[in-house]
Formats: C-alpha cells, sequence, structure tokens
C-alpha cells in the first residue's frame, strides 16, 4: 500500500469519545501512524506477514495501520475499556476486526496472552509521554515491549532521546532514531491554554542484540 493510501484510510479513524487526561489520551493523527508503519515495512520488512502488538492502543490507530500494512496478526492492548469500546468499533468500519484481538490489560503486571502460543515479532507503540501524570510511563512502556518482541517501534518526545538512548543499551538493544516528526496536540483538556501545540518527537527502533557467543569454545 502507496504511504498516501495508507494515510488516507486513516484518517477515518474515530479518535477517543470522551478522552481521559490522568491516562495521557492523545489520538495518535493519520499522518503519524502511516508514516510509523509505511516506514517500519518499506525500510525494514518489519510489519507484513508479523505478529504485531499495540501497547496502549487507544482507539487503535497502531493497531489498524498495521493490519492494513500486511501483519499476520495484531494483538492491540489498552488498560481502558472505554477506549478499546471505540477501537472495537474502527475495526469494524476498516474491516480488520478478524486480524486483530483486543486485550485489557495494565502493562504493570498482567502477562499479555498469545494466540496459539505464537511469540510477538514486533511491537509498535504511542506511550504516555509521562509529562502531566504518571511520571517515567513513557520509559515503563518501552522496557516493556523490549520483553514482548526482539523489535520495538516507538514515539517519544526528542528531548528524551539521550536518556533513552542509554536505557536502550542498558536493556541490550540497538537504538535508532528513524524519524523526527512533530506530534500535534490540540486543545482537549481544561489545562490546555493553546489551541494546539506541536511536541518534536522522535520514531525510535529498538532490536535487541543477538547474544554473545563470547565464552563459548
Amino acid at each position: 500500500m502507496k504511504l498516501k493510501d495508507l494515510e488516507s484510510h486513516l484518517s477515518h479513524v474515530r479518535p477517543f469519545a470522551a478522552p481521559k487526561w490522568h491516562l495521557e489520551q492523545y489520538p495518535t493523527s493519520a499522518h503519524l501512524a502511516a508514516r510509523m508503519l509505511y516506514t517500519a515495512e518499506s525500510m525494514y520488512s518489519d510489519i507484513c506477514d508479523s505478529h504485531v502488538v499495540d501497547l496502549g492502543t487507544g482507539a487503535g490507530m497502531l493497531a489498524i495501520a498495521s493490519a492494513m500494512m500486511g501483519a499476520g496478526h495484531v494483538t492491540a492492548v489498552d488498560i481502558d475499556t472505554d477506549a478499546l469500546a471505540v477501537c472495537r468499533e474502527n475495526l469494524r468500519e476498516c474491516e480488520c476486526e478478524d486480524l486483530v484481538d483486543l486485550v485489557h490489560a495494565d502493562l504493570g503486571g498482567e502477562q499479555i496472552p498469545l494466540r496459539g502460543g505464537a511469540q510477538f515479532d514486533v511491537v509498535v507503540t504511542n506511550p504516555p509521554f509521562g509529562t502531566k501524570n504518571s511520571a517515567g510511563i513513557d520509559v515503563r512502556f518501552l522496557q516493556h515491549a523490549v520483553g514482548l518482541a526482539p523489535v520495538v517501534y516507538s514515539l517519544h518526545k526528542s528531548s528524551t532521546r539521550e536518556y533513552l538512548k542509554k536505557r536502550a543499551a542498558d536493556w541490550g538493544c540497538d537504538f535508532e532514531v528513524v524519524a523526527e516528526m512533530k506530534f500535534d496536540i490540540p486543545q482537549m483538556y481544561k489545562f490546555h491554554k493553546k489551541k494546539s501545540v506541536d511536541v518534536m518527537v522522535d520514531l525510535i527502533r529498538l532490536e535487541r542484540k543477538p547474544p554473545s557467543n563470547s565464552g563459548r569454545r
């Protein structure tokens, strides 16, 4: 699928019906989601036929984009049942419901079920930034993602780049900034003073390093 066609299809995905500030629920735009998944497939061949898990799926934008880019199967996970209800409707309207399993889970402790015992190949996620609430939640999302799949694509504030690069090294992962983009945050909550704010974000790719064989003879 061409990039412009993917973005056009994703533009029909409905956002949160009633976003919750304490969960930092901001919609991932069709523009960002399309570039994220198109890049993952066109540059790295990471999506087609892969088992993808979308952590913090919200309204399902990244899960749907993964399905449209040819994922073999998608598991979409969120802590919020209201968001999952919106996601379910979006999957129906986009005719992706047969490719996507919805899972209600808190990443803090619950194990995410695997269909047929298969392993996840790729994680895609747009985690909360932890700016207004739950400081450090972006790093917790990323660390959880690294434990689920060998390849992770995630959006983070560019200002956290050097810190995340160090954490990735601690986790035994290669770290790459695949793209630098603008995340448009609209005026959604009472504490927002401006109609919209552009936040510079990195699309990062983490890949687990293969285990060292230096100790073998």
